[in-house]
């Protein structure tokens, strides 16, 4: 990777938001299409692990490939609750796997990854040193995955504090891209602990979205995939799709802007 810089003309922040995290790469792809290429990345939980790949050199549709005809148990172990229904060894293996990287200084892209301190109830960016356990921190839903340690500290999902970590990366970035795949919604109600623990804290991740959706130049975002469940991987594809057309749109709404301010543009 080439030294950090103190301004990058385009930054993308990517928010949390499970399986709905398929989106952004349809979003990534569709901007690659159209000759934009962020040259930073903020991600939370699932932003954090779609940011990750892509900032480690994968393209967005071989990125999808990697999750095709993936069931979520391939990537949670069960275990008798201690900090957690789930341990997270089958994320960790699919990192160590598919990563070429292994600290954030080895990454093709500058990336901040953002978990949170369950002790001491603080958002905590990671953007150097060890790379794999800040983004399963990252990704770790409180009570469903188990905290991860990282120098003495635990962590679990940064979308407790930044669901959308756009302020993150707002000082440096001349212009940012938003992709918000989780806003606030309504769902019917349903009697499991699944429907609470999911329902709970969408509301809870949502709620701290606000100030960092005023913060970006452009936001993409759409309520249509809250049809989705956090850990649903049985419809990868369909997520993705959802994410390039929402993006197609965008696209089309605000071609005289984003002319101006990405002359590089390529419009169909």
């Amino acid at each position: 990777m080439s030294p950090a810089k103190d301004t990058y003309h385009l930054g993308i922040a990517l928010s949390g938001g499970g399986a709905k995290g398929f989106a952004h790469l349809g979003v990534l792809q569709a901007l690659n299409e159209r000759g934009l290429f962020p040259e930073v990345i903020s991600g939370t939980s699932a932003g954090a692990f779609a940011g990750v790949l892509y900032a480690d050199g994968h393209t967005p549709s071989e990125i999808l490939e990697f999750f095709k005809k993936k069931v979520f148990r391939e990537f949670a172990e069960f275990t008798i609750p201690h900090g957690g229904f789930f341990k997270s060894d089958g994320f960790r293996s699919f990192l160590r796997k598919n990563l070429r990287a292994r600290t954030f200084e080895s990454l093709k892209i500058p990336l901040h990854v953002i978990a949170t301190d369950i002790e001491h109830g603080e958002s905590k960016v990671f953007s150097s040193g060890s790379l794999i356990n800040a983004v399963i921190a990252s990704c770790s839903v409180p009570i469903i995955f188990r905290p991860v340690e990282i120098n003495e500290h635990y962590y679990v999902d940064g979308g407790l504090f930044k669901n959308f970590p756009v302020s993150t990366i707002r000082r440096e970035s001349h212009k940012i891209i938003g992709v918000n795949v989780s806003p606030i919604t309504k769902a019917e109600f349903r009697s499991s602990i699944k429907y609470i623990a999911e329902r709970s804290f969408h509301y809870m991740s949502g709620s701290n979205t606000l100030l960092d959706r005023n913060l970006c130049d452009y936001l993409i975002e759409s309520t249509s995939l809250s049809k989705y469940s956090m850990f649903d991987l049985e419809h990868v594809e369909e997520i993705y799709q959802a994410g390039y057309d929402l993006t197609v749109d965008f696209f089309n709404d605000n071609k005289e802007l984003l002319k101006k301010d990405f002359p590089e543009i390529v419009f169909d």
